[in-house]
């Protein structure tokens, strides 16, 4: 047996801290309109899409009753991560939505670590593909998406929106959080000091699971206890490999809406780590306090640094050079992207024709959903006269691919030259190309 401790404390600090939301599962739903045989978008100043059953533009779109529209995220891909262009106050109305319609919500926050971890492992890369929204969390990101020229200008970590929570009330009562994971004893002084403190966060259980292996913590007991909190928010601290596994794997199983790995945030509101000052944070040095705090930190951050390095020469660079070339070219000539559809027996081939750019994303974004509403089975993008793919179009296609998923389709790529390749390459996603891209 798995060694446990389980603290679950309903002491709060206000009254009415004990009400709960209803909890409820939205439900995908399809569209039981008659596949099209076949189509063309073409860009146009309404952004207007013909087909054979007529026209549609931007505004008229799928209505899901998700709490987050993924084809609507404005989503860059930055070495094969998606990235969410945002601020706080957007990250809170994310979590205020998910959190009012009892709605899963899965939060990721990449930093440096997080870059360089899904390089190598892809199942937490694919953690990061299906979360409903990942905030740049480090200023290194930031500084990398500014050298390729992507309008991610921004910190928002996991632990500045933490706090975001505790001291603004979204709610005429208190958020209810449930705090999984940490050291031990550490769990549990992070719950009284929350419920110690007048704030907009109520800690109504703790569990720690010990040093089990995710099969471990994904036994029936340990997931009805974490689910009868009837928390609002499930704060993990696990260690991020093992912390985003296992909320991706029970993804389905748990029943509190947000979800969010923070690893060092429970160390904080223990005060067992100091969080470094804002100045530090805000110039991108938070990695040296955390060093002081915690020196066993100093090999992580070392060969983190080594890898960013490397995807910097090797990719961010070539790519910045890239993208201000082909501004630079479109500026002078501009070019359409021009999409053509056709439906087969079981799946659709999108056609698309030229360059696949940030300016065509609200057009290919409509043929996208008309796609997604024909239920097929497999979707294949012809690439064969794709001349350019920038960060923005593939954060699309990567938005494309987990709805995709979640309908249990298949997104493959046909006609790609070697010229294509290598830009699937430099932005880390190669395995797109492989036939098992979309399982």
């Amino acid at each position: 047996m798995l060694p446990v401790e389980l603290r679950t404390s309903l002491r709060c600090g206000r009254s009415g801290r004990a009400d709960a939301f209803a909890a409820a599962e939205a439900r995908e739903s399809r569209a039981a309109e008659p596949a099209v045989a076949s189509s063309s978008c073409a860009a146009t100043t309404s952004a207007s899409i013909q087909t054979e059953s007529g026209a549609f533009g931007a505004n008229d779109l799928l209505p899901t009753p998700a709490c987050v529209d993924d084809l609507a995220r404005d989503v860059y891909c930055l070495f094969g991560v998606p990235i969410d262009v945002t601020d706080m106050a957007l990250a809170l109305r994310r979590i205020e939505a998910s959190v009012a319609s009892a709605t899963p919500f899965l939060l990721s926050t990449p930093n440096v670590n997080f870059l360089v971890q899904s390089q190598s492992d892809p199942a937490f890369r694919e953690s990061l593909l299906d979360s409903d929204f990942c905030p740049a969390d480090g200023m290194p990101i930031v500084w990398v998406a500014r050298l390729m020229g992507l309008p991610i200008k921004q910190r928002v970590s996991g632990s500045d929106i933490f706090d975001a929570l505790k001291t603004h009330p979204r709610f005429e009562r208190p958020l209810r959080v449930f705090l999984f994971g940490g050291l031990d004893g550490v769990a549990a002084a992070a719950g009284k000091v929350l419920n110690a403190e007048r704030s907009a966060l109520c800690c109504v259980g703790t569990f720690n699971p010990g040093f089990g292996t995710v099969e471990d913590m994904n036994r029936e007991d340990i997931i009805d206890t974490v689910n009868g909190s009837h928390a609002d928010l499930l704060l993990v601290s696990l260690g991020s490999r093992k912390g985003q596994a296992w909320l991706h794997r029970n993804h389905i199983r748990l029943t509190i809406p947000v979800r969010v790995h923070l690893g060092a945030v429970l160390n904080f509101v223990a005060g067992t780590v100091k969080r470094a000052p804002r100045w530090l944070r805000a110039c991108g040095l938070e990695w040296l306090w955390r060093i002081k705090e915690e020196p066993e930190l100093w090999r992580r951050y070392c060969y983190d640094a080594s890898v960013l390095l490397r995807l910097i020469l090797t990719r961010a660079l070539p790519l910045a050079i890239t993208n201000r070339w082909h501004r630079l070219r479109s500026a002078r000539q501009p070019t359409h992207l021009l999409i053509k559809t056709a439906q087969n027996h079981n799946s659709v081939t999108i056609d698309l024709c030229g360059n696949a750019t940030e300016r065509d994303v609200a057009m290919a974004l409509s043929c996208f959903r008309e796609t997604l509403t024909a239920g097929s089975k497999a979707v294949i993008i012809d690439l064969s006269r794709t001349c350019v793919i920038d960060q923005r179009f593939f954060g699309l296609l990567l938005m494309f691919r987990k709805q995709l998923k979640r309908r249990r389709a298949k997104l493959r790529f046909t006609g790609v030259s070697a010229a294509t390749k290598r830009i699937f390459k430099l932005n880390a996603l190669g395995f797109l190309l492989t036939p098992d891209a979309s399982e």
